[in-house]
């Protein structure tokens, strides 16, 4: 107490002048509109300033749970895609309990949590597993293109074979054609695979895209893979075409992994024996 006594007799004239200043501040604000109106607006100013920096941090925060919201609410469109397609070629036909009867994909949103890309036999890790129905040779993607096939699962993660993977053998195809061919990798470069099998006459062209086939049970068809970067013509009847991913395989985050409901019914009429 002694202290505080001690430091008003100190500074008693400077603690004056600031009262006055105070009061004299608090009559101009109060009668003069113009000068309170400035000051009223300067203030907001910085208060909105303030809050819209405010505001710039959070949503940078949020990005994660937001991107993850948005992956989530893409693979919800995609399976309603899938239904209202399949029910507007079935209105005329008969009507059953579920249209899930006539739905041939569903999609399942996951996250990469352990990528390689670098070596000659490549895997990715998702965080889903068997107890959100995955299993094991279902078609990974993301929204710029494929990524892989599902080669082993658990209760809680998946393994999935990258596209990267010199074991990896997927039906590709020249867009708006029916040429077709099989794609694969040579171990190189991550930002490319090769295109094989496609016969010479396919009328190839440099920046021609290239997409799923629709020819096996794991990917649907009409999927991007990439585009047509180089055009090796030997002496062979097949071309071998160098593809550009469109996705950047180093730098892979959220997936959709594919269930193909018509999977096992195509497979047992394909492994069917002629008697």
């Amino acid at each position: 107490m002694q202290q505080l006594i001690f430091f008003i007799q100190r500074f008693k004239y400077f603690l004056f002048f600031l009262l006055l200043e105070s009061i004299a501040f608090s009559l101009i604000l109060t009668n003069l509109n113009f000068q309170k109106s400035k000051f009223v607006n300067s203030t907001n100013s910085i208060v909105g300033e303030i809050y819209f920096q405010k505001s710039k941090i959070t949503a940078y925060f949020n990005l994660k749970s937001e991107n993850e919201l948005l992956a989530a609410e893409n693979a919800r469109l995609k399976n309603e895609l899938q239904r209202k397609v399949i029910t507007s070629q079935v209105i005329d036909s008969t009507i059953v309990d579920t249209v899930r009867y006539f739905q041939k994909f569903s999609f399942t949103t996951g996250k990469i949590i352990n990528n390689n890309y670098n070596k000659e036999f490549n895997f990715l890790t998702l965080d889903i597993g068997k107890n959100q129905g995955i299993e094991k040779e279902m078609a990974v993607i993301n929204s710029l293109g494929i990524v892989g096939i599902v080669d082993n699962t658990s209760d809680k993660y998946a393994r999935v074979q990258s596209i990267l993977n010199k074991n990896s053998k997927i039906n590709a195809r020249l867009r708006n054609s029916n040429y077709f061919g099989t794609l694969d990798w040579n171990g190189d470069d991550y930002r490319t695979v090769q295109l094989i099998d496609i016969p010479r006459q396919a009328p190839l062209k440099i920046g021609d895209t290239i997409e799923t086939g629709g020819k096996s049970t794991i990917f649907p068809e009409g999927i991007l893979i990439g585009t047509v970067s180089k055009i090796n013509k030997g002496n062979s009847a097949e071309n071998r075409v160098v593809i550009k991913l469109f996705n950047d395989m180093s730098n892979l985050g959220t997936v959709y992994v594919i269930k193909n409901f018509d999977k096992l019914e195509i497979q047992k009429i394909e492994n069917l024996e002629n008697e």
